[in-house]
This record gives C-alpha cells, structure tokens and sequence, in this order.
C-alpha cells in the first residue's frame, strides 16, 4: 500500500507564507509591498512564486530567495520551490517606496520633544534664501507671545542659528530626575515673556570657523541625538532650521518625528521658486503637511518710500500656488535685518520696522492655526489615502 501524500498548498496558504517574509531595506512584507505576484501550484507540489525586485541586480535578492524557500518548504505538500524573477516597473517602485516610507513613519519611536509641541521645520529647496534668518526671526516672533519655542539647528554644517541668537555658549549634559543617563540641556534666551531654548552643533565645536567633516549618516545621527537625548522640558513650539535640499537630515526628520509640518522659505525670483518645489515635493512624498511659504527678499523700499523688487516678484504666491498651501507673508528686504542677525539680536525681538511686524504676523497666523498633536490621534487625516490632500501638493 503507497504511503498517502499530503495535499499542496492553495495559492492563498502560499501567499499566507509569504507574508511572513520580510523585506530587510523596506521594513515590510513581500505580498503587501506588491513584490510578490500570485503563486502557482501544481498536483505534484511545485510551487512557482513570480518576484519583482526594485531593481535587477538588488543586492537583497539572496537572503529574500533563502526566505522565501525556507517558508514555503516548510509545508508538507511541496516538493520545490521555483522563483521567477522579474524587475518593478518606474510606477510600480514609486507605489513600494511610497509604502515604505509610510510604515518608516508610522512605525517612529518616541523622542524627548513633548507629544504637546508643534514642530516646524523651516525648509527651503536652495541655500541663500535667508532660511535661518527666517527660523530665528519666526520662534524669536512666537517666542514674543509668551510661549516656550525649541530652536533646533539641523543645518549640520552650516550652522549659523548660535550667532544669530546671540548665544556662545557650549552645550553641557547633565542628569535630569526620571533619566536613566546624562541629558543635552540646551542653552536658553529670554524673549519678553516668552522663552527660547537653542540647539545646535556651533554650540559643540571650538568656535564659529571650524568645520565639520561628516558623512550623511553621521548627520542624521546628530539630528537624532539632538530629538533623543537633549532634555526640551516645557514646550509650546519646535522649530528645526533644515539644510537646503533634500537629503538625508530630511528623510531622517521624517521618520524620526513624523508629526513636522514644513514652511517653505523662498525667494520672489522664478528660479528659487522652481527649486523649492522640490522641498514641497520632498514633504509630499515624506507624508509631512506643508504649512505654508515665506517668501523673503520680498522687496527694497527706499527713504523716499519707492519699492524696488530687487529679486523680481512674485515667486512666493507663484509656489503657493503650485502646491496648494498658504503664502503666510512676505519679508522684505532691511538693513536691520542683517544687522540684527549679525549682532544676535533678531529683528523681530526689536519689533520695530516692516520685516519685524511681517513676522509678528506670521507668528500670529501659526498659533491661531495650531491644533493640539493628541486631537490628532486616530485622525483620519493621517491615513495614507488622505495625505496626498493633506499635504496639498501636486501628485
């Protein structure tokens, strides 16, 4: 008498297998990353299971093939395991990679900024738009109301934010009640009846020149420290000065501390503006809500009062336009400005003055526009079908 077979699996049990394997770069599984086509089975056990990686020659293709057959092999049913390779095609690695950085986000560890902060990162798509001028000048301007705003330099390289603040002092750790290990306490600036509380890398090294020689991950690890191990305390608003472009401080900003809104700073001319899109289409693909656009540089009027738009015009609104999102103001361009910068002394502190006003106008249009972080919970806005309208940008 033969000795009874078992029955092969069904397609749906092999895709059931499947699910158990992983993708080690994407964080998710093969069938719901779409890598995985519909299994084939046959009478005698054969299994054919269709494959498309992002790439032809992924490097991950080995240990996903070990996977998938020591999964699949593990029922009693099948006698083999035939992968048939195949490449993604450009839509199809836009969908994956689309779902990866939404389980990147969704799957964030806590930091040590408070769920009750609103976090803003100042964002440009080129450097020499005025950027960190505009992040001191703006928590300066929010700071002026009486709240307690976080000012985080993660223009690594180009730190410029300690100067800007006035502040020279080195950042010290120091044991903090209910931690485990030393805490970065960050340096601190009365502004009226409000409070800053200032981080960043010029505040580690010996002075203002020196340079710092780092790699992309050791850029994202400093933003990481400065999220993870600086004591923030007490906190209304964080506002992250971010390097121009779109690199790895800003995909690591996204799925460290997915709840950023980005304003995007620009200047009126064509060209900036066509650049910074990319910082709006950054946030779109980043699942992070763009907040508005600062256009700075605005215009140069003279002691006779004759405006001159010495950057052309126009280029704030046009942005605004392109990606949906609020123009929150213009700042035109002051010698007090730079003087103020120049001296640690922002202008919106003095608030006397065109630009200074401008941003106590933006600051106002943020905090009528803040929403508390725990109303969000369990928000339908946060799901992936809604974001595309959530972040209002151009698909």
């Amino acid at each position: 008498m033969s000795e009874r077979r078992t029955a092969p699996p069904t397609s749906a049990q092999v895709a059931d297998m499947l699910r158990a394997v992983i993708d080690p770069e994407l964080g998710d599984n093969i069938v719901d990353l779409g890598m995985a086509g519909e299994p084939i089975v046959d009478p005698n056990g054969l299994v054919t299971i269709p494959i498309k990686l992002t790439i032809k020659g992924c490097p991950l293709r080995a240990q996903i093939k070990k996977d998938i057959e020591s999964r699949v092999e593990t029922h009693p049913g099948v006698t083999k395991v035939k992968i048939e390779w195949g490449e993604m095609t450009a839509d199809e690695r836009t969908a994956v990679m689309t779902r990866a950085r939404w389980n990147a986000r969704e799957q964030a560890g806590d930091t040590a900024v408070p769920n009750s902060a609103r976090v803003l990162a100042i964002a440009s798509g080129k450097g020499g738009v005025g950027k960190s001028s505009v992040t001191v000048n703006l928590a300066a301007a929010i700071a002026a109301k009486g709240f307690v705003v976080g000012v985080l330099d993660a223009d690594i390289w180009g730190f410029s934010i300690p100067r800007m603040l006035g502040i020279s002092d080195r950042l010290e750790a120091q044991r903090v009640e209910g931690t485990d290990k030393p805490k970065i306490i960050p340096n601190e600036r009365k502004v009226g009846s409000g409070l800053l509380k200032v981080v960043s890398t010029g505040m580690l090294v010996e002075d203002e020149g020196t340079a710092l020689m780092w790699r992309g991950l050791m850029l994202t690890k400093a933003v990481e420290q400065f999220l993870n191990d600086v004591h923030w305390g007490q906190l209304d608003y964080l506002l992250i000065d971010m390097p121009p472009g779109t690199g790895d401080v800003q995909m690591g900003l996204a799925r460290m501390l997915p709840r950023t809104d980005l304003i995007i700073v620009t200047t009126p001319a064509t060209s900036a503006q066509k650049v910074a899109i990319r910082a709006a289409d950054m946030a779109r693909r980043s699942f992070l809500r763009v907040a508005g656009v600062i256009e700075n540089m605005s215009s140069f009027t003279c002691e006779h009062g004759t405006e001159y738009p010495l950057f052309g015009s126009g280029g704030g609104e046009a942005l605004a336009n392109e990606i949906g999102a609020e123009l929150l103001g213009c700042i035109p361009i002051e010698n007090a400005v730079a003087a103020g910068s120049d001296s640690g002394n922002p202008v919106a502190i003095d608030g006397t003055g065109e630009a200074a006003r401008e941003f106590a106008k933006i600051a106002n249009s943020i905090i009528e526009s803040t929403v508390s972080n725990e109303s969000l919970a369990g928000c339908s806005a946060r799901t992936p079908e809604a974001v595309a309208v959530q972040v209002k940008t151009r698909v």
